[in-house]
């Protein structure tokens, strides 16, 4: 895998669209502009890799859109040794953002062939995130709890299994909606009965599967 001046040049050219789109945070622009996207696509589709749209990885899952994932990461705003739980593993790349953001990332799987793929991949890469696999809606209570929750798929609710895990002040982001479009909520546990619901744009993920999620 080389990461060329080529390569480079294409992430500055995509953090520049992401700019153009709203994405104001520096910390969120930087990681993406560090983060090699194209090791996640074969040789016959580099020309894809930075352009700012999702694409299919197998198994029904997709690498997020660039923006998306600046997106979820801006507002959740990443604090330098945060402890952070991400649902939905997929490509990586993600979690691979948040790593660069200075996170702490625990990262659940779903689908046991892209969580063998993926636990394999980003060591390769550099990016050593805690990997497991499972139902993600339901969390990880023996990890728990965790400054910040993203969830990266859409979910017909907000699981109060992932609330629980939050500690005071936590933050869960997280897409809500039909299995077509999503709303991205963002909960803030202020106290252990106290919850602060935000409401952003909409999104397309595909579902959030297991117990608090669609049901497989």
């Amino acid at each position: 895998m080389q990461d060329t001046y080529k390569h480079q040049g294409m992430r500055r050219r995509l953090v520049q669209l992401l700019k153009q789109k709203g994405i104001e945070d520096q910390g969120v622009l930087s990681a993406i502009g560090k983060v090699p996207r194209h090791y996640f696509f074969d040789n016959a589709l580099l020309a894809h890799a930075y352009q700012d749209k999702a694409f299919p990885i197998g198994e029904g899952q997709t690498i997020s859109q660039p923006y998306t994932v600046a997106f979820q990461s801006e507002k959740l705003v990443i604090n330098p040794g945060d402890k952070v739980l991400e649902v939905g593993t997929g490509s990586g790349y993600q979690a691979c953002v948040l790593l660069e953001l200075g996170a702490s990332v625990f990262t659940i799987e779903y689908n046991k062939v892209l969580y063998e793929r993926t636990k394999k991949a980003l060591p390769v890469m550099g990016y050593k995130p805690r990997f497991f696999q499972g139902d993600g809606s339901m969390g990880l209570p023996r990890h728990a709890p965790f400054d910040k929750i993203i969830v990266t798929a859409g979910a017909p609710s907000v699981p109060g299994s992932l609330v629980k895990q939050l500690k005071q002040g936590g933050i869960l982001l997280i897409p809500v909606g039909d299995n077509t479009k999503q709303k991205m909520f963002r909960i803030t546990k202020v106290t252990d009965k106290k919850i602060k619901k935000e409401t952003f744009d909409y999104f397309s993920f595909v579902p959030l599967l297991g117990n608090e999620g669609w049901k497989s």
